[in-house]
C-alpha cells in the first residue's frame, strides 16, 4: 500500500497546477496592519558626528594621515643609518701598480743626450749595443758571452738580459741539432747534412748580430719559453 508523501514549501513541481497558489500561501506576509507612509513635512538632516563631518572636508584632521606627514615625526630606524645633510661624494680612484711592477719595454728609447746603444749596461760597463750583439757571435763564442752576461747583468737591464737569454737558447738549440746530424753522419758516413746545417746556423747568427746592432727588434718566437726559463733560473750575482 502506497502512502502519500507530505510536501514541503520547497517541493515546487512546475507541472503541478496549483504551484502559484501554494507559493502565495507559503510566502504571504504575516497578518497585521500594512505599512503606512510617513507624513508631516520635508525631510531634515540628522545630527552628524565629528567623524562624519571630517569625511566631508578632506583638508580637516582625519583619523588617518598621509604617509609623508607621518614620516616627519617618526622615530629613526636602528637598521638604516641616517642620511647626512651634505653627503660627501667619493670619486672612484684607479689603481696604479708600484713602479717596480710597471712593465718595461726592452726597446724603450734611451735617455736624453745618449744615442741608441750608447748607454752603458750596469754590471758590464760596456755600451748596450755591444752587450746585446755579442751573445749572437758564432762558433760557441756567443754562448759563453751570454752565460757571463746573465751572471753579471742585473734584472733591471731587461733588454740586455733578454738578448743574452735568447742567444743562449739559440746556441743550445744549434748544439742539439748539430749532435743529431753528427749521429746521422756516423751512421751513414755522409756529412753533407751536418755541413749544410753548420753553414745555415752561422749565417743565421750573423744576421741576428746585424739586426741587433742596428737596433731592430729581434724576437725568435719558438725560443720564447726556453729564453724565459734561462732568464729566470740564471740569477745575477749579488753585489
Amino acid at each position: 500500500m502506497k502512502t502519500k508523501k507530505s510536501k514541503s514549501k520547497y517541493d515546487t513541481n512546475p507541472l503541478e497546477g496549483d504551484v502559484a497558489r501554494r507559493a502565495e500561501e507559503e510566502w504571504a506576509p504575516p497578518a497585521g496592519a500594512p505599512t503606512e507612509e510617513v507624513k508631516g513635512g520635508a525631510t531634515r538632516d540628522i545630527g552628524r558626528t565629528a567623524n562624519e563631518a571630517a569625511r566631508l572636508n578632506v583638508d580637516a584632521e582625519t583619523p588617518t594621515r598621509k604617509l609623508e606627514d607621518s614620516l616627519a615625526g617618526s622615530y629613526p630606524s636602528v637598521f638604516i643609518p641616517p642620511i647626512p645633510q651634505n653627503p660627501t661624494i667619493y670619486q672612484p680612484t684607479t689603481y696604479q701598480p708600484p713602479a717596480a711592477y710597471q712593465p718595461r719595454s726592452i726597446y724603450a728609447p734611451p735617455p736624453i743626450g745618449l744615442k741608441s746603444g750608447e748607454r752603458l749596461v750596469e754590471g758590464l760597463g760596456m755600451p748596450e749595443k755591444w752587450a746585446t750583439m755579442l751573445p749572437y757571435a758564432p762558433f760557441y763564442i756567443g754562448a759563453v758571452v751570454a752565460v757571463v752576461e746573465l751572471f753579471l747583468i742585473p734584472r733591471t737591464e731587461t733588454k740586455a738580459r733578454f738578448h743574452a737569454a735568447q742567444a743562449l737558447a739559440l746556441h743550445l738549440a744549434f748544439i742539439a741539432v748539430g749532435m743529431l746530424f753528427s749521429i746521422v753522419k756516423a751512421l751513414t758516413d755522409s756529412g753533407v747534412g751536418s755541413a749544410l746545417f753548420s753553414v745555415a746556423a752561422t749565417v743565421f747568427l750573423i744576421i741576428s748580430m746585424v739586426r741587433v746592432w742596428k737596433g731592430e727588434p729581434h724576437h725568435i718566437a719558438p725560443l720564447t719559453e726556453p729564453a724565459n726559463w734561462l732568464n729566470d733560473h740564471i740569477k745575477p750575482r749579488k753585489k
